[in-house]
């Protein structure tokens, strides 16, 4: 995954989402639940690259950002729970996809009262 259009494409892969162009600049595309009006994904263009910015567990938020280079402190959003991708080709698409799902995962209410409930039966 190294462009934005493919990025786009792989979060609309998710059930129950949208995208989103909220602001007046353009360049900023989000991809939502439809459930909760909640943000997965921050699309952009940033220093001739494109970016996406993910929400991650604590656990592995800085596993990422130690692995690749290219994981780093999210863009405009809290750095304690969110890291940016940036699209430049050294972050393998299995791991891109790997966060983005996370991202999904930690941002959709439904899975978290699921998680809640495996959590209690355990």
């Amino acid at each position: 995954m190294t462009d934005r259009k493919e990025a786009v494409a792989y979060c609309l892969t998710f059930t129950d989402v949208y995208e989103d162009y909220p602001f007046s600049d353009k360049n900023w595309c989000v991809i939502r639940h439809h459930s909760n009006h909640k943000v997965f994904a921050w699309i952009f263009d940033r220093d001739e690259h494109t970016w996406i910015n993910v929400k991650c567990d604590s656990e592995w938020r800085d596993l990422w950002r130690k692995a690749y280079r290219s994981v780093i402190p999210a863009y405009h959003l809290n750095k304690e729970h969110w890291n940016s991708i940036i699209l430049d080709g050294t972050v393998p698409e299995k791991e891109i996809r790997r966060m983005i799902r996370e991202s999904y995962d930690l941002t959709n209410k439904k899975g978290k009262e699921e998680k809640k409930k495996k959590n209690c039966k355990e």
